[in-house]
């Protein structure tokens, strides 16, 4: 009580010792508040400014709830009063500063709001910092209220550069000019884009310019504190520089400065300049530039005594990494990592990962960074690196059999780090049979090397061996009694842990009573994986934090203003290998399963739930023989129709996504789809159509791709209706803005084909990816394919994209078994002239039996054996569904491997069917 009776004196020294007291211990739930408040309304509606000060600095100090909610409205009333004294509006800035860190929901923006931005041009410097401060703050909450403070502070900074340190004593400190005004309005440009109005942006190019020259001069005193100030400046600048990315000069000029501080004896000179580089490296102007200091970030690598310098030359090295210096810095890197510190090791694994990846030319380069990357860190190889290289090795038939050679001769090491053998165990199950034509890698040295490693490893390790071995007798029959030997001992039939018990049970049960036929549907090849982001860069962003990775390479060019013509499209994944309709039942009684892990599905229910690929740990569901593995299926079977693969890891399966009920009524009244018409607009970018020839004979891949954005399909057909899953991937750290798509059915195809486009989310996220679904029904036969158009804005460009998408008459091809005499009789039926396409044509690819087979039943027909009287001969049939009709279809396909010519024959009940069929499938030979 009697510091609140302090606050009514009128002498300075009992008011301040009052105002001290309640700053320091009053509570703001007191029952004093209210007396405290009402002298401080006392204070500030005095027009004695030191009084006023007392009562701000007060207000500012407790900066409760409370207090916001007194003088919220207050406070901004006397910052831009024309009578205020300069000090107290320093203090009114800072206090409503204040109050709208702690309340900001208090803090009222009204007329005033426009009026604080004039004080940028107050003659008191001090006025003009504290404002500056403010209005920073509140410009990141609400960029428009206050866009005309950018021509405003470009005006204060460029009488701040250009002056001379006399004309401006007060704010001087040593020999630089007002360096915190500076800093602060630097800061405070930083929340807008490059300015509009020419004059006001060379203006500011003048005063960048001129900070960068005075840099570059001799200091002008030798102590610490003139460089420090100096300093400072000179890396807000280059910040500035850096966030308006549009001065190609300026870029290379704060390039060049930076790394002459790549060398400075200064620490903190030379982590900064790292730092600054970092975000230089992501800019098309300035990345060669940054590329020329490649040798000197290498040496502060290798020399450098200050771990957190250190890990920003990693990151420097990460960022500027492109096609031409990829495998140097990736040996750089990985030569580091052996003497790294423990703290970072993890991180620079996972880009030494990305980079390898990205940047691999010759996959077989890949393999061997990733192998000699485990052998270097194996403790720090996360589940994310070794499951990508599994799914490369799959995805890439070139590098399969390097592969396995490759992680082979690596398993003969005495002392092998788990993941290697995680990788070998997988690779060698799915591809051993590539090299098992050497003696020295026969397919019982291959299972006695894994075996010898099998007693050293984890229970989840000794999983993935387990299935590996039961590969292996699918490979090669020859070591299956061995491997029964293994499965059938005490210590895995008696295993005490469950999961290798129950494997090994079922595993030898499968062996000893499968047919060779149902082993090898049981125990196929995993097909392809669908292409999508790498979880490995996934962990690194969520590792640094959103935003702190660069984009590499895509976020050098992410700014042009038109990105739509780049011809950087990636290859889709190679063609799904299909499966026998038919699935083994049930082969053993069902086990109840361990309450530890998932319940199995019925071997019967394969051929009825739609399946979607999982990623390389997908794991078994041993229940029953015909349960032992929940899987990917391939790309052609969508629909459940085929048989399920293999996979070897031991970890439990993600939740695949719903696809229950995929092709049911998806046009009726109710549907969500038929309540939302597509817009038809004019196609405005030029059409996409370099990977469309790709998609004719499968159904899932990379559909386009540039610098911005990466289109994935993944689509599913049932007679004459369509599903197609389209997936926008962000590759940039910026989100996507007013996101919006439409098709395009141009000419009469918007009669013959109906496709519905559901709405999509109108933003997409840095780094995220947006599903959209497209439902198609095909009403008549049809020649040409709809255009998807894509519309969004990045960065305040709007970007315009047109694609089109693969839907092909094909698409609604139903195959159909015939037997031999059916076939030559409708054969002879479709005798018509008009029924009849031929064509003769010059092989394009390598004239591969099995590739032609399953480009023939990727094309929708069934591929009919022994029909033709000539066994190199392909034979097929199917029916086209449309809902007006039914097109039968029979067609011959007659190789001449000598003359490297094809002649396909093609007979259907339409003459406009079967031109279109004969194009669609001779352009994929």
């Amino acid at each position: 009580m009697e510091a609140v009776n302090l606050l009514s004196s009128n002498k300075y020294t009992e008011k301040q010792i009052g105002y001290l007291f309640i700053s320091v211990l009053v509570n703001s739930n007191s029952d004093l508040i209210r007396l405290i408040n009402n002298a401080i309304k006392n204070d500030l509606s005095s027009r004695n400014p030191t009084f006023m000060n007392l009562a701000l600095h007060c207000i500012a100090n407790v900066g409760s709830r409370e207090m916001a909610e007194a003088f919220a409205a207050e406070v901004p009333r006397i910052l831009v009063a024309g009578d205020t004294m300069d000090s107290v509006k320093q203090s009114a800035a800072l206090c409503l500063l204040r109050l709208n860190r702690t309340s900001p929901d208090l803090v009222p923006m009204g007329e005033w709001t426009a009026r604080v931005v004039h004080l940028l041009n107050d003659q008191h410097l001090g006025v003009v910092t504290a404002a500056t401060s403010l209005i920073t703050t509140l410009a990141q909450k609400n960029p428009d209220d206050f866009k005309t403070s950018v021509s405003l502070a470009v005006a204060r900074l460029s009488r701040i550069v250009t002056s001379a340190s006399t004309d401006l004593q007060d704010y001087t400190y040593y020999f630089v000019a007002a360096p915190w005004l500076s800093v602060k309005l630097l800061r405070l440009l930083q929340c807008y884009p490059p300015p509009e109005d020419a004059a006001i942006r060379g203006r500011l190019t003048e005063c960048l310019e001129t900070i960068l020259n005075k840099a570059q001069e001799p200091p002008k005193s030798k102590k610490v504190q003139h460089s420090n100030a100096k300093n400072a400046v000179l890396f807000e600048a280059i910040s500035l520089i850096i966030h308006h990315d549009s001065e190609p000069t300026l870029l290379v000029r704060a390039c060049n400065q930076l790394g002459q501080f790549l060398q400075h004896r200064e620490t903190n000179l030379r982590y900064l300049a790292l730092e600054s580089m970092c975000m230089l490296a992501s800019s098309e102007f300035s990345h060669e530039a940054v590329k020329t200091h490649i040798e000197t970030v290498i040496n502060a690598l290798k020399t450098e005594r200050d771990v957190s310098v250190r890990q920003r030359a990693v990151d420097l090295l990460y960022a500027m990494c492109d096609r031409s210096n990829a495998k140097q810095i990736v040996a750089e890197m990985l030569s580091y990592l052996e003497t790294a510190d423990y703290s970072i090791r993890e991180e620079i694994v996972l880009k030494v990962a990305i980079l390898a990846e990205k940047y691999a030319v010759d996959y077989t380069w890949y393999v061997d960074t990733i192998l000699n990357l485990i052998r270097i860190a194996g403790d720090y190889v996360s589940e994310e690196v070794w499951y990508r290289v599994i799914q490369i090795v799959i995805n890439r038939d070139d590098v399969q059999g390097y592969a396995a050679k490759t992680v082979f001769e690596a398993l003969q090491a005495p002392a092998c780090h788990e993941n290697l053998v995680k990788v070998g165990g997988y690779i060698l199950g799915e591809f051993g049979n590539l090299i098992a034509g050497d003696p020295r890698s026969s397919p019982l040295v291959q299972f006695n090397l894994l075996h010898s490693k099998f007693h050293l490893c984890s229970v989840p390790t000794r999983a993935l061996l387990l299935s590996a071995y039961i590969k292996f007798i699918n490979l090669f029959p020859e070591v299956k009694g061995t491997i029964q030997e293994v499965l059938r001992s005490d210590s895995q039939q008696r295993n005490a842990d469950v999961e290798l018990q129950q494997r090994a049970v079922e595993y030898l049960r499968l062996s000893c009573i499968a047919s060779t036929d149902i082993l090898a549907t049981v125990l196929e090849e995993m097909p392809p994986f669908p292409e999508r982001e790498s979880s490995i860069l996934a962990k690194l962003k969520r590792k640094k934090g959103p935003g702190t990775v660069p984009d590499i390479e895509e976020s050098r060019k992410e700014r042009s203003a038109n990105v739509n013509g780049g011809t950087n499209h990636t290859s889709a994944t190679s063609n799904a290998k299909t499966s026998p309709a038919s699935f083994v039942g049930d082969l053993l009684a069902p086990a109840p399963p361990p309450t530890n892990r998932p319940r199995p599905v019925s071997s019967a229910s394969f051929l009825h739930t739609p399946l979607t690929p999982l990623p390389p740990h997908a794991a078994p569901l041993a229940a029953s023989a015909g349960t032992f593995y929940q899987v990917a299926a391939s790309s052609t079977d969508l629909l459940g129709l085929g048989s399920a693969s293999t996979s070897l890891s031991s970890t439990p399966p993600a939740a695949p996504p719903a696809a229950s009920s995929l092709l049911v009524d998806v046009f009726s009244e109710n549907s969500p789809a038929a309540a939302a018409p597509i817009a038809v607009p004019a196609t405005a970018a030029p059409v996409a159509d370099d990977n469309f020839p790709r998609f004719v004979c499968k159904n899932n891949g990379v559909l386009y791709e540039n610098q911005l954005l990466q289109i994935g399909l993944k689509s599913e057909y049932r007679q004459n209706l369509g599903r197609m899953y389209v997936f926008y991937g962000n590759k940039t750290s910026t989100q996507f803005l007013n996101f919006c798509t439409s098709v395009v059915c141009q000419d009469g195809l918007a009669s013959q084909l109906n496709v519905h486009l559901k709405p999509a989310d109108p933003t997409v996220d840095g780094g995220a990816q947006l599903q959209q679904i497209v439902n198609i029904e095909c009403v008549s036969d049809f020649m040409e394919a709809p255009v998807l158009n894509i519309q969004f804005k990045y960065g305040g460009t709007l970007q315009n994209i047109a694609v089109k998408l693969p839907i092909t008459l094909n698409k609604f091809f139903q195959p159909t078994e015939m037997t031999s005499q059916d076939f030559f009789q409708r054969w002879k039926q479709l005798s018509a002239p008009q029924q009849e396409v031929q064509k003769i044509f010059k092989a394009k690819h390598s004239m591969d039996t099995e590739v032609t087979k399953a480009k023939i039943i990727g094309f929708g027909v069934a591929l009919l054996d022994g029909v033709d009287p000539n066994p190199s001969n392909f034979v097929g049939a199917g029916v086209i569904h449309t809902k007006t009709t039914q097109v039968g279809c029979l067609l011959r396909l007659e190789p001449n491997t000598q003359a490297q010519m094809y002649r396909l024959t093609l007979r259907t009940s339409r003459d406009t069917v079967s031109q279109r069929l004969c194009d669609l499938l001779s352009d994929q030979f």
